[in-house]
């Protein structure tokens, strides 16, 4: 299996890449979107005294990702939580799990365990800092050229592949 990741500037670029990529068949299970939360995700059961600050994972469902737009509707397992240095973050697809367990490492650690070396993760934690939406798919080799066209066709910038494990 390998990783395809690639940068959006906006979520409505990141959107439509999303659902060329479900219409070529690829599914919920191997597309995912990580944003930099600007204060749009709303906890559902914020008045039991739930709380965003520190690194609590709330990946359970209550949350919803306004910074995805319409992305949270094309994608499973939409989630939020702090990630040290860069803050509140969305994730949706399989890769808000993988995040979930990896916060003290950041986005970065997380990437790690998908293949993607260090230093790349620590660039791409880097575009989320800045605002941009990172969108990674995980695929078979034969399909990873696909993937980096309609990335790179919808306006995704630093598009590259890497080896790696399912999520």
């Amino acid at each position: 299996m390998s990783t395809v990741i690639g940068v959006f500037k906006n979520s409505e670029a990141a959107e439509k890449a999303v659902k060329m990529l479900r219409e070529k068949g690829f599914g919920e299970n191997e597309i995912s979107i990580i944003a930099r939360d600007e204060g749009k995700t709303v906890k559902r059961d914020m008045e039991v005294g739930g709380d965003l600050g520190g690194s609590e994972d709330i990946t359970d469902g209550t949350a919803w990702g306004g910074a995805l737009g319409g992305l949270a509707g094309l994608l499973a397992g939409v989630g939020a939580l702090v990630i040290p240095g860069i803050g509140p973050i969305v994730a949706a697809g399989p890769i808000a799990g993988v995040l979930s367990g990896a916060v003290t490492g950041g986005v970065a650690g997380g990437l790690i365990d998908l293949g993607i070396p260090e230093e790349r993760g620590k660039a791409y934690e880097q575009h989320l800092k800045s605002g941009g939406i990172l969108a990674v798919v995980e695929t078979s080799e034969d399909k990873v050229q696909d993937v980096s066209e309609v990335l790179r066709n919808n306006g995704a910038v630093d598009v590259e592949s890497h080896g790696g494990e399912n999520f």
